[in-house]
């Protein structure tokens, strides 16, 4: 009989302790999981995971229960938690937890959740919504907080801890538990929630956060979501380097043009502003040879005179002030470490800093970010000019628009297409735009012929552009039409500046000795101008419907874009 008592006296204890265990935080918050708490340290606000958890107040259901299909009318209850992570260790990292509720459900001014049944995008406006309200908390608007003695389980959290009282208490409906590190925090709140918490205290690497989120019911709490996300903490300075060239085509390909400074921007992320009272510095080595380059300003610029495939490398390094620690008596051998973060418990900080990273013996700890990015520097077209307009003159049976000429010279690598905006003496309305492809094997030297079909002043940008790289030439021209007079005159804008380069007496006098010539060449010229070859490319009729050359005087000049 007393092997019989003692054997049932084990189970009931067997029982009592996985009871027991049952209700843990840890085990409510971790879906069930039992591992064991492996060390860590205390964070400021937050409670042990080992704590009771109050399963009856606030009852865990696994998933899959079919509890979960009815805690909410009209569907289930979602939940978003994400972080501002990477997070620099002792600085604040911030969570934010948004409801997704089912649709046609909001949240009010008051904290209710309107429930609009039968509703559409958009309703008709003779059509009557049927509106519900949840009415969760009806029991406490015939009471205040300290006399609501029949429900006065409705004021505390999962550990018994009370509510904090503040006037906006009967609108935060919902309870948020997060769980991370071996530790709890817990709050009351409305659809969305945010809160941080201090990192000097969590190792370095990635952990888990996970919340759980209940909604007040009449004689407890009814759970309605779950969410996790990961987030990290680092020693390193979280760094990114944005590049821009004027005449780069691509900025996302890392392939930038010869001979053109390049604009190098630093972006450290830190949101909670653990860096603002900081000394940062800024150390380049952009792998061409130039040696190192010291900056206290997060944006540079350089020029690769050379091309070929490099790597730049930067070092962000941060000089953070913090608390003074007692000075011991005996000085620490040469090779000793010293800890630069304060511990609330024995646990060895995860970082420590050596005694050269701390020459001057002042309160700070030093931090360091790193990037590194391969670079390809290639030709590119590095500038474009716009040297000659020609008006064409033409017979009164062929002219319906005025045709005007533009030669265009360019530096650095050929091009492969132009493009043509016209837009109004502004420049800031565009009128049409005419891109073509070109062929161009020996130097970068095109005429481009565009019609304009009423007179006025215009716009001109023309622009040269490769698979890498691309450069713009501005005008203003002034188009006069009419075929007898064929008078054009154009004003010119070359990098910015405005200049006259012929007026309407210069052009008829330059009509009169001849009606049209190409660009005078030297005799070397006109034998490589037979390999240049340049193709036409038909105007769109969206933009020039009535652009269509007819004139057979035209058909006979090559070398036309």
């Amino acid at each position: 009989m007393s092997g019989v008592r003692h054997h049932l006296g084990l189970l009931l204890l067997a029982q009592a302790v996985l009871g027991a265990a049952a209700t843990r935080f840890q085990d409510v918050l971790s879906h069930g999981s039992t591992s064991p708490v492996t060390s860590y340290k205390k964070l400021q606000g937050w409670s042990s995971d080992q704590n009771k958890w109050n399963e009856k107040l606030y009852p865990f259901w696994e998933e899959g229960d079919p509890r979960w299909k009815d805690c909410w009318k009209g569907g289930r209850v979602t939940a978003n938690l994400d972080s501002d992570s990477p997070a620099l260790v002792g600085s604040n990292v911030t969570f934010v937890v948004t409801l997704q509720f089912p649709k046609c459900q909001t949240e009010d001014n008051d904290g209710n959740i309107v429930y609009r049944r039968n509703c559409t995008r958009d309703p008709p406006a003779s059509m009557d919504q049927q509106v519900y309200v949840y009415n969760w908390t009806e029991w406490t608007d015939n009471c205040g907080w300290e006399n609501c003695t029949s429900n006065h389980s409705h004021n505390v959290f999962p550990d018994g801890r009370p509510f904090p009282h503040h006037p906006g208490w009967r609108r935060r409906n919902f309870v948020y538990v997060f769980h991370t590190s071996g530790q709890y925090y817990q709050t009351t709140g409305r659809s969305s929630t945010k809160f941080s918490v201090n990192t000097a205290n969590i190792t370095l690497g990635k952990h888990g956060m996970a919340v759980s989120i209940y909604r007040r019911g009449h004689s407890g709490f009814v759970p309605i979501a779950r969410a996790k996300a990961i987030y990290s903490v680092t020693d390193k300075i979280p760094v990114f380097v944005s590049m821009f060239q004027k005449h780069d085509r691509n900025i996302s390909d890392s392939i930038f043009i010869k001979d053109s400074p390049i604009t190098f921007d630093v972006k450290i992320h830190d949101p909670s502003y653990y860096l603002n009272n900081s000394a940062i510095s800024y150390k380049w080595n952009f792998g061409d040879g130039s040696g190192l380059f010291v900056a206290s300003g997060s944006s540079t610029s350089h020029t690769y005179t050379l091309q070929g495939n490099f790597t730049m490398n930067l070092t962000v390094q941060a000089i953070i002030p913090v608390p003074c620690k007692p000075v011991t008596p005996t000085a620490p051998p040469p090779t000793s470490a010293v800890m630069t973060e304060p511990s609330s418990d024995s646990d060895s900080s995860p970082t420590v800093e050596s005694v050269e990273d701390n020459p001057d013996g002042g309160c700070h700890i030093y931090r360091n970010g790193y990037y590194g990015s391969s670079i390809a520097v290639v030709e590119g077209i590095l500038e474009v000019n716009i040297i000659q307009m020609t008006s064409i003159q033409m017979t009164e049976s062929q002219a319906e628009n005025s045709l005007v000429d533009f030669v265009v010279t360019c530096q650095g690598s050929l091009p492969t297409d132009v493009c043509t905006v016209v837009s109004d003496p502004t420049c800031q309305v565009s009128k049409s735009m005419v891109c073509d492809p070109i062929v161009v094997t020996d130097e970068c030297l095109l005429t481009i012929r565009r019609a304009f079909e009423e007179p006025g002043t215009y716009c001109i940008n023309i622009t040269l552009g490769d698979d890498t790289s691309q450069a713009l030439a501005s005008a203003l021209i002034s188009v006069n039409g009419g075929a007898s007079s064929g008078t054009t005159e154009g004003v010119f804008i070359f990098l910015g500046l405005l200049a006259v380069f012929a007026t309407i007496g210069a052009f008829v006098l330059y009509k009169r000795y001849k009606q049209y010539k190409p660009i005078e060449r030297s005799a070397e010229q006109t034998e490589k101008q037979e390999g240049f070859t340049a193709y036409f490319s038909t105007f769109k009729a969206i933009f020039f419907p009535k652009s269509t050359e007819r004139n057979p005087l035209l058909k006979t000049k090559p070398g036309i874009v």
